[in-house]
């Protein structure tokens, strides 16, 4: 008890810095860090090399490709402010609706799906949060909205690499099969999204009750069936590359199809946006350009497109960086990665919107520095969760609740995939952390391997909504960085939503 106590000491003292103590991420990050380096010197005896190489790999993993991605996608967001072609944006996305409800619907859970499952790596909270606040919407609002939107779609993030990972971790031969259990555990929570995002809206605009969703009840509902039918067919007859590139956009077909159909107006939550009855097609095109082009390259360059991808890839270095049992090198790949895509498809994007080279590096510079608490903050905890992970400090609080839950496992088999998102950030580390572990249980447990690994999976999705690498990018891509604490405590009830019913769903399903 004393040693899971110790282990999980970091993971307290960040929820109770950002909660409690309101102390800002990066501020909170570091010194969770700093507890991490000293227990696992003196309390899990691990070598002074060992642990300075583990938070070296840390930092490297943080800068390249995750705070490169991130700082990609608001760059890509600042340079259509600069050129001002978001007002452009705006007044397209008011000819479909200006119900903020509709476009929240549209932009944080459908295209803001799409990123994420194209790209991962944060895009899918910094692009649509981005442009919820360039559409009027309040910062802290566009932050948290999109985090709750951002979950069930993490699952088959960057062309499905969670799920992929967690199938080979785990040493499950069928991948097809592990997709479609964890589209059906998560079938729950891709319906009720769309309602808990609006429920957001009506909330932040003070009303009560049913009445939040006058006139979009049927919008929200085709949103999230929109969203799991597809996604479900093709986990199930495809596997799982492409279950949430599909889904969300049939998705987002059928919501901006059902919006004109059914003509919502609800004046109560009507956006302020210019409405323009003739829209030039030429001038929307450039607009979204440099969007368009990220989702070309990313398509295109994507392992969906093999000759194209492979010799991408191929352009790499591997260095040996952490110096302890079980290191591998660490793999920079230079091309094939979104960063790097993403900040080539928005500079040629500002060359179309006639935006000179040189105000296209001051947009760069200016997002960098608007981006550097925020990568202080992935760094810190990309640190620690490396130096929990090589040191033992992970597991052993995953072997604590293991050995305390006997047969009621199942129950918080997602609540451990969702602490290892937390700590890393990133839903394909849960699974290097605790697919094996899920599988093992399972079996000494006599229960389905692939159910348990899939609820690891899915639980991790939840863990996005409050881990601090995910909340940082929010706030950075808002401009609202400082306000940590803040949005952790509006998130958090969220968050135990889906913990819980993950946690049913998974009991349930195998006993």
């Amino acid at each position: 008890m004393v040693t899971f106590l110790l282990a999980i000491l970091p993971i307290i003292f960040l929820v109770v810095a950002l909660s409690g103590l309101k102390m800002t991420g990066y501020k909170a990050c570091v010194i969770a860090m700093v507890i991490t380096i000293v227990e696992a010197l003196f309390i899990w005896k691990q070598g002074l090399i060992d642990v300075a190489t583990g938070a070296l790999e840390g930092f490297v993993m943080a800068i390249w490709p995750i705070c490169l991605v991130i700082i990609a996608a608001v760059f890509t967001y600042n340079l259509v402010v600069h050129t001002k072609n978001m007002e452009v944006i705006k007044k397209m996305l008011a000819s479909v609706s200006t119900d903020k409800r509709i476009l929240v619907l549209i932009i944080a859970w459908g295209f803001g799906g799409f990123m994420e499952a194209m790209a991962g790596f944060g895009t899918a909270v910094a692009i649509p949060a981005g442009i919820l606040v360039g559409l009027g919407f309040e910062p802290i609002f566009a932050a948290m909205v999109c985090l709750v939107a951002n979950t069930t779609p993490v699952a088959f993030g960057s062309i499905g690499i969670p799920t992929v990972t967690a199938a080979k971790v785990a040493g499950i031969a069928n991948a097809q099969q592990l997709a479609s259990d964890i589209v059906a555990q998560q079938a729950i929570m891709i319906i009720l999204v769309p309602f808990l995002i609006v429920y957001m809206v009506g909330k932040h605009e003070g009303y009560k009750g049913l009445k939040m969703f006058n006139g979009v009840w049927l919008i929200t509902l085709i949103a999230g069936f929109g969203f799991l039918i597809p996604e479900y067919l093709v986990a199930e007859y495809m596997g799982a590359e492409l279950p949430a590139i599909i889904g969300s956009v049939v998705c987002m077909g059928l919501v901006m199809f059902a919006t004109k159909i059914f003509k919502t107006k609800n004046k109560d939550f009507s956006l302020d946006i210019e409405q323009s009855d003739k829209i030039d097609m030429h001038e929307c095109v450039t607009a979204w350009s440099p969007f368009i082009l990220v989702l070309i390259f990313l398509v295109f360059t994507s392992s969906i497109v093999p000759f194209i991808h492979d010799p991408l890839a191929s352009i790499k270095t591997s260095i040996q960086i952490y110096t302890g049992p079980g290191a591998k090198p660490y793999t920079f790949v230079w091309l094939a990665t979104p960063g790097v895509l993403i900040i080539i498809a928005a500079v040629i994007g500002g060359f179309i919107q006639k935006c000179p080279f040189s105000e296209i590096i001051s947009v760069f510079i200016k997002t960098v520095k608007q981006m550097v608490k925020t990568v202080i903050t992935i760094m810190a905890v990309l640190a620690m969760a490396k130096i929990m992970g090589y040191s033992g400090m992970t597991q052993t609080i995953a072997d604590f609740i293991v050995s305390i839950t006997g047969h009621f496992y199942p129950l918080v088999a997602p609540l451990i995939g969702s602490i290892g998102t937390f700590v890393t950030g990133s839903a394909t580390s849960s699974s290097v952390l605790f697919a094996k572990l899920q599988s093992s249980t399972a079996e000494v447990l006599n229960m389905n391997p692939a159910w348990m690994v899939a609820a690891n999976t899915a639980g991790s999705t939840a863990g996005k909504i409050i881990s601090p690498q995910s909340i940082a990018v929010a706030t950075a891509s808002a401009g609202i960085v400082g306000t940590e604490s803040k949005i952790l405590v509006g998130v958090v009830k969220y968050y135990v939503i889906f913990i819980v019913v993950f946690g049913l769903v998974t009991y349930f399903g195998v006993v």
